[in-house]
């Protein structure tokens, strides 16, 4: 005998199915009676897993575990058990213990890939367990056909996953809210046919699609913009491409290459005259019965050319009205409870509080905008519905954003240096960083000639 053997204790704790044999770890598991005359294996799985780190073995371990689960679910089947799906599965988790990524057969036969065939092949021959695994690691099993709204839950659950980390759930909803569309409309379109089925006609269809919106017959008016019919398209074809290579196949022809439209006319929201907004938005009583929250973030608006959605979430901490300058800190709410990203690494920044935006920040400083945390869409809802239906935007073209394009004019006109007014409307600055980009006293300094005049009472 002369092995030194040591069993982990119990199958209910964190070294559930592993074994300690000479300085290794092993994953031992028995094999349920329900199946045990369906797996080759019975009565017990026991396979090594090439580690003498209890941490490495735990992570193994839950991919075998995993796998194993899969496959005896396959050999079960009832209700909506899919048995192809969750042998493939268990394939895929058994490779991935062997420290190998699944790809089929007819990617390893590539010529490109022989290096790695021959090194499963070796994987195989060393291995006691010769029939279980070379099935798996040889590409052996079938891959099932997959649903393009299921590639797409994929998509979202494992492939960028890491992208919605940091954002609040309103913004995971906006995230996805774009990219469901152009699933849901390819699937109306066309079908919600297996995603290795779709051909370039199917994506021709879409832009035939969206090309009728977008240029439609004589006498009729355009329901959509060129602008749609490309998100829906890239976001397809985002998904395709991102799909297959998370499946390992990295040089797959994505039938929505070359499909999109010429956007000859962006539309852009127009400023609002500085005129206006001194005489007519901020003359007293005009904001008078707009909610004191929403009135707030629009004041503090004016005169940071910050965006509603980034004043609205800013905590009572980042509204710094005692502060030597006093300014808003604009950053990523990094709470685990309620966490929430901005839009870009640049719109970072801190922004001095000068003018009618320092009195509503006196205002509001110590509890914020609970009101809108989080429900930025209604803000914008509110103001622009306020603004539009008391006569207060000069155009049908402008909307509450305007706001924030007339500091920046206001600043461009003033004569402050391009590169700070990029810095306090949280745009990139293109070419490397070095220092702050000014403290905060010669921020305000430059942006005090623009401050407008202002009756308290608007406040």
């Amino acid at each position: 005998m002369g092995r030194n053997r040591k069993q982990a204790d119990g199958d209910s704790n964190e070294d559930r199915y592993l074994s300690l044999i000479n300085g290794y770890w092993w994953y031992k598991r028995r094999v349920p009676k329900l199946v045990a005359h369906l797996d080759q294996r019975a009565p017990q799985v026991r396979m090594t897993l090439k580690t003498k780190e209890k941490t490495l073995a735990r992570r193994k371990r839950d991919q075998l575990e995993t796998a194993d689960d899969a496959l005896w679910a396959s050999f079960i089947v009832n209700g909506s058990n899919d048995p192809a799906r969750l042998r493939y599965d268990s394939a895929v988790r058994r490779v991935e213990a062997m420290d190998f990524t699944f790809h089929s057969a007819a990617t390893l036969e590539h010529v490109d890939n022989y290096d790695e065939l021959r090194r499963r092949l070796l994987a195989v021959e060393e291995s006691p367990h010769r029939k279980e695994i070379g099935l798996p690691l040889l590409g052996g099993i079938r891959v099932p056909k997959v649903k393009v709204s299921d590639a797409f839950k994929t998509y979202c659950d494992e492939i960028v996953a890491d992208e919605l980390v940091g954002k609040s759930s309103l913004q995971k909803a906006q995230w996805k809210k774009v990219k469901q569309r152009a699933v849901n409309n390819f699937i109306r379109i066309v079908s919600d046919k297996a995603i290795d089925e779709i051909t370039p006609d199917d994506a021709r269809k879409v832009y035939l699609h969206w090309l009728a919106r977008i240029v439609p017959k004589k006498g009729e008016k355009a329901t959509a913009s060129a602008n749609s019919g490309n998100r829906d398209l890239g976001n397809m074809r985002v998904l395709y491409d991102a799909y297959f290579k998370y499946q390992g196949q990295h040089n797959r022809t994505n039938p929505f290459d070359g499909f999109s439209f010429t956007q000859k006319n962006k539309r852009s929201r127009p400023p609002i005259p500085t005129e206006w907004i001194r005489d007519t938005v901020m003359k007293p009583g005009n904001l008078a019965t707009l909610n004191e929250e929403a009135r707030g973030i629009l004041l503090i608006m004016i005169e940071t050319g910050a965006r509603p959605s980034e004043i609205c979430n800013l905590e009572p901490a980042n509204i710094r009205w005692s502060a030597k300058v006093p300014h808003l800190s604009i950053e990523p709410r990094e709470d685990p409870e309620a966490p929430r990203e901005i839009k870009t690494a640049s719109s970072r920044r801190l922004v001095p509080l000068i003018g009618v935006a320092l009195a509503a920040a006196e205002r509001h400083h110590k509890l914020g905008f609970p009101r809108y945390r989080d429900r930025e869409d209604d803000l914008s809802a509110v103001l622009n519905k306020f603004l539009r239906s008391n006569g207060l935007f000069p155009s049908k073209g402008h909307t509450v954003y305007s706001f924030r394009h007339s500091f920046e004019d206001r600043m461009k006109e003033a004569g402050i240096e391009d590169e700070l007014r990029r810095i306090l409307m949280g745009h990139t600055v293109d070419r490397p960083k070095y220092g702050t980009g000014g403290g905060l006293e010669w921020r305000r300094k430059q942006l005090m000639p623009i401050a407008l005049k202002f009756d308290p009472s608007i406040v």
